[in-house]
């Protein structure tokens, strides 16, 4: 009987296949997109010095106010315009785009938008 690989396995695959390609550096730092079931966040990363320069997500309360829900487009277009705001504020002006192990739809798709709306060029 074959041994299937378990859902655990299968996105640290899949994300191997985004990371092997995108690289952060100090001038085009990497956004990278966690998306669980209830939430979103975002992160700019410079891999050459291990600095995290922006982040944002919908755990935090300023950023969960006055949403109905935290696992939406609407919830991940606010982190995404927060988390461009932030790094432009860091002066980061374009970076590249991460998205793990998630396909570019729905909630991870209207992050970047917002992203790209608020100024971040990728």
């Amino acid at each position: 009987m074959v041994q299937r690989a378990t859902i655990n396995e299968q996105r640290a695959r899949r994300k191997g296949h985004v990371r092997r390609i995108i690289r952060g550096t100090s001038a085009r730092p990497r956004l990278t997109v966690h998306r669980s079931l209830r939430h979103i966040s975002a992160q700019v990363i410079d891999d050459e010095k291990g600095l995290t320069l922006a982040a944002a997500s919908t755990q935090q309360k300023d950023v969960a106010e006055g949403l109905d829900s935290t696992a939406d487009k609407a919830a991940a277009a606010k982190v995404g315009k927060l988390v461009a705001e932030r790094a432009k504020s860091a002066g980061v002006e374009a970076v590249c785009f991460d998205r793990g192990h998630c396909k570019y739809h729905g909630r991870v798709a209207a992050l970047a938008d917002a992203a790209r709306e608020s100024g971040l060029s990728f």
